[in-house]
């Protein structure tokens, strides 16, 4: 049997391919982007690096401009509402049929989460109690999921599956309560005649879901070109639409897993019956008329939530996430201490992570577990919780997101920023060292 022919552009290709499939490869893909904002904004690029942010782009019509907004803008509710589309994406799986379907085992990380969200706002709230920077109370409340399962599957076989799933569900969990902070607490003047619309498209796609509408592409049209459009003139992130239309894509399938198995099988069987001509390079109308049949069934055994999810997340990991910490991370080195404590964001946000994240996941796991509410997943205890605990202090993307919601002087910005590489960079360091020596 002839083996597969090979091409020069796979010596090229085929190592990029084997580093995206490895778990960590997000994360050391953020961690770059994230010196590489840094070393812009501290070099004689800098005047450039964050002009060229400003620049504007938009739409013309009859001489009149639509939805003209910076380059910056455009990265934090553009390409960032694909991000919370896979959010959302991920938070409907894991509902349907993951670890949060199952109400005993969703009961632990949802604790977790919740502990993780409210002693991190607690903390930034006892040091910021009023006036504008008080609005900052929802940065430290969120954990990026890139870069902990980065960190997690550094230390590879080591780390129990069990404790992998838990930080899963937790970041999962923790994703879906930044976004009803944001929902909520984050959102300008609304236009109720464009929220309006643009909750009817929502019910549009959602009708398209119970009538049995799968196409990718309707639901591709009307959530951009209605949902996303309308949210984003409305006042209320456009973020937030991006998660509801999620929840409107299809999560069942058309077909079972055992009908698709026998049904490959018949197919593949009937292809190997017609003589092949390996010296034609092309194929007969019978062979492409059975692989025709064979891409159909495969289309219908997979939910097209799944196939949506599947085909988002290399560009969310690799483009989207890197563009977004390329633009928001890029903070001077060069500041005056007085000026950065000239308030407590930098200090509050530092805490409400490292300290607040800690106190939170770790006391509500372990709390919730010493009431019998619910048991310790297989392969935890105190001291790997503990690290856990620490990972989620690395509050990155969301962050930085929230960041960039709740202040608007760049003052307040810079110091956010600050407290929060500050406190991920110790808990992640601290993580690796506590999961390590528990590992042994």
């Amino acid at each position: 049997m002839s083996e597969q022919k090979h091409y020069p552009i796979d010596r090229v290709t085929y190592p990029i391919r084997k580093f995206m499939e490895e778990e960590k490869a997000g994360g050391i893909v953020l961690g770059i982007s994230v010196i590489v904002a840094i070393v812009l904004a501290n070099s004689s690029l800098s005047h450039e690096y964050h002009h060229f942010l400003e620049h504007k782009l938009g739409f013309q019509f009859d001489g009149k401009s639509f939805l003209e907004y910076s380059i910056h803008h455009w990265i934090n509710d553009g390409l960032m509402s694909i991000f919370f589309f896979v959010v959302g994406l991920e938070l409907k799986r894991e509902i349907v049929g993951g670890e949060l379907s199952n109400p005993r085992k969703a009961l632990l990380p949802i604790g977790a989460a919740l502990g993780g969200m409210l002693v991190p706002a607690l903390i930034y709230l006892s040091f910021n109690p009023s006036g504008e920077v008080h609005s900052g109370w929802g940065i430290p409340m969120a954990t990026d999921i890139a870069f902990a399962l980065g960190v997690l599957y550094l230390l590879g076989s080591k780390i129990p599956t069990s404790l992998k799933v838990f930080l899963t569900a937790l970041a999962i969990v923790d994703d879906l309560g930044a976004v009803l902070v944001i929902a909520f607490f984050y959102t300008s003047d609304i236009s109720l005649f464009s929220l309006s619309l643009g909750l009817s498209f929502i019910v549009v796609m959602y009708l398209g879901n119970k009538l049995g509408v799968r196409s990718i592409l309707f639901y591709a049209i009307i959530g951009i070109a209605g949902v996303w459009t309308a949210f984003l003139l409305s006042g209320v992130h456009a973020t937030i639409a991006a998660v509801l239309a999620a929840f409107t894509i299809p999560a069942d399938i058309r077909l079972k897993e055992s009908e698709y198995s026998l049904k490959i099988q018949r197919y593949l069987n009937e292809f190997n019956k017609i003589d092949p001509n390996d010296k034609i390079p092309t194929l007969t109308p019978h062979q492409l008329h059975i692989l025709d049949k064979a891409k159909e069934a495969t289309i219908k055994v997979i939910p097209p939530l799944q196939r949506l999810e599947h085909a988002m997340h290399p560009f969310v990991t690799f483009v989207i996430i890197p563009i977004f910490a390329i633009a928001n991370a890029g903070v001077s080195l060069d500041i005056d201490t007085e000026l950065l404590f000239s308030n407590n964001i930098a200090i509050g946000v530092a805490l409400g992570l490292l300290v607040g994240k800690v106190v939170g996941v770790v006391g509500f796991t372990f709390g919730m577990v010493k009431l019998k509410i619910a048991p310790f997943p297989s392969g935890m205890n105190l001291k790997n919780l503990f690290g856990l605990g620490l990972l989620a202090s690395i509050g990155f993307t969301m962050s930085l997101f929230i960041t960039s919601l709740a202040f608007t002087h760049e003052e307040y910005m810079v110091q956010s920023k600050i407290g929060i590489f500050t406190a991920s960079l110790i808990g992640g360091i601290l993580g690796y060292i506590v999961l390590k020596k528990a590992s042994k």
